[in-house]
């Protein structure tokens, strides 16, 4: 390698001592990085490699006699190379030109390229430890591009079919009686407070006091549904009643049955004689008042407070509300009636094509999901709880994430999870209830309610809902036993998104629309 660092005038003319010079300190070089029996192992290498190195460097370099025995005809670019090769042994050349020469040095032919045990990036041990941000990008480009083509193929097929009354028209003023049942239902929070005060009094039995909390409740839901299924209302504006209904409905309960345990906890501490008793019962009407609008199912005395409302974040969120809210229905208008529109039903056509419109419907369906749970849980109740000062606002945990049905049911809606924790798990417990009959109970409170959101704004009970809902039990006990077999974390969750988002929806919606166009049909 020094005679590579000569110029090729100065190489025909070194004499043959100056070589074997030459050879015998690289020979000698390299026994130094000899054991016994060869080549010393890989891990052996240290910074005296570097050291050795350097020796080869200072040798082959230098002003040995073999260099001094050339030519004197050489000329004057010869000169000027002997120079600097006495430059460098001297230590006159710069910093940059010793790290240029020792790179060229140090790593040699027999230099170990292999000296540790290492795995593929993609091979099962190592997968998980690598960074896969530019697969990420990949996989972003690929959907971009994708759905591009869709949307390019659905505008040349449909055209535009965004319609100037989609917001408002005329016929929405027929939906006026679900507006005025939507705000007589805030009557009966004011009466379920009076139950309370009488009850505070001791003007009622324990037992009347159950018996009107259940009238009214019972109330929260019978009305709005017998108002939709008189009224010729739209779907949509049967949809928002009936989730206003249900809020109510689980509020109501709360603060019920919040207020009877805290009843009981004040009787035993008059047992006792204790001086906190008055001040863990209160019922008021400003607490009541804050409850229900506040974005939480579970009543208590107070909540975490944040110190002021942020208005500039407040109108940042609201455009965000309104942008994705448009965008919600724009891809119900432009993609997912054509294809619901041109489909057969589910159950008594082609199972092939069946299939291939399930799966069609699939992907806008989703897009519609991702947008409702980002407007309703993220920006709608963020808005509610920095207006109202609301601190808590785990709204929501990462779902995306979850390993088996159960964990998603726990992570997706915190609030109705929180409540059916507050309010049916844990009280089925208490009664000596198994946990197994416990979560059947949990899961047959949320069918119903799932079949109630949308058999009554449809006019059409065929329990599809229910029936989803309740198939949610089987997934938990396979995605279960799937996740404690493999102990993998991707097992859980692709049959998450499979079963839940790409076959089930779209499968209801399907199922419902055939249904109704029959009803509307035989109608006629």
């Amino acid at each position: 390698m020094a005679i590579m660092e000569m110029p090729e005038s100065l190489a025909p003319t070194a004499t043959a001592s100056g070589i074997e010079n030459l050879n015998s300190d690289l020979n000698q070089a390299v026994r130094r990085r000899r054991g016994s029996s060869g080549f010393e192992p890989a891990t052996g290498i240290d910074s005296a490699d570097v050291n050795t190195n350097d020796d080869i460097r200072d040798d082959a370099c230098g002003s040995g006699a073999g260099f001094e025995t050339m030519s004197k005809s050489v000329g004057d670019g010869n000169l000027r190379e002997e120079e600097r090769s006495d430059a460098v042994v001297n230590g006159e050349e710069n910093k940059t030109t010793e790290a240029t020469t020792l790179y060229k040095f140090s790593y040699r032919a027999s230099t170990p390229a292999h000296r540790r045990i290492r795995e593929s990036p993609l091979s099962s041990d190592a997968i998980f430890r690598q960074s896969h941000a530019g697969l990420f990008n990949l996989c972003v480009v690929v959907l971009i591009a994708v759905n591009s083509r869709l949307i390019i193929e659905n505008l040349m097929k449909y055209g535009l079919l965004i319609r100037a009354g989609f917001w408002f028209s005329s016929k929405s003023l027929r939906d006026w009686p679900l507006l005025m049942c939507c705000l007589s239902l805030q009557l009966l929070p004011l009466t379920a407070f009076l139950v309370e005060k009488m009850a505070q009094k001791r003007r009622m039995t324990e037992c009347v006091v159950v018996i009107l909390h259940i009238t009214i409740t019972t109330a929260a839901i019978l009305y709005p549904v017998l108002v939709i299924l008189t009224c010729d209302s739209a779907f949509l504006s049967g949809v928002i009643l009936m989730l206003v209904a249900c809020i109510v409905w689980m509020k109501l309960v709360s603060y019920a049955h919040t207020n009877r345990d805290m009843r009981q906890l004040a009787k035993c501490m008059d047992k006792v004689e204790t001086s906190d008793a008055d001040s863990c019962y209160d019922v008021s009407f400003k607490s009541l008042a804050y409850f229900m609008v506040a974005p939480t199912l579970c009543y208590q005395l107070s909540y975490p407070q944040t110190p002021c409302i942020r208005k500039g974040w407040v109108a940042r969120q609201f455009i965000k509300l309104v942008i994705f809210t448009g965008l919600m229905g724009f891809i119900i208008e432009q993609y997912i009636n054509p294809i619901v529109q041109n489909s057969q039903h589910p159950l008594k056509g082609n199972l092939l094509y069946a299939i291939e419109r399930v799966l069609k419907l699939s992907v806008p369906n989703l897009y519609v999901w991702l947008c409702m749970f980002y407007c309703f849980f993220h920006l709608w109740l963020n808005i509610l709880a920095e207006l109202l000062c609301f601190g808590d606002r785990e709204f929501y945990k990462d779902w995306w994430n979850a390993k088996t049905i159960d964990e998603y049911w726990r992570m997706w809606n915190m609030p109705v999870h929180k409540w059916m924790v507050r309010h049916i798990y844990f009280p089925c417990l208490r009664n000596g209830i198994p946990k197994a009959v416990a979560l059947l109970i949990a899961f047959l409170v949320s069918a119903v309610f799932h079949e109630l959101c949308i058999a009554v704004p449809c006019r059409l009970f065929k329990f599809w809902a229910f029936i989803g809902i309740m198939f949610q039990v089987p997934l938990v006990i396979l995605t279960n036993f799937l996740q404690n077999q493999f102990q993998s974390s991707m097992v859980g969750n692709m049959m998450f998104w499979c079963f839940f988002c790409i076959l089930g929806q779209p499968m209801c919606v399907l199922l419902y629309y055939h249904d109704v166009m029959n009803r509307k049909s035989s109608a006629r």
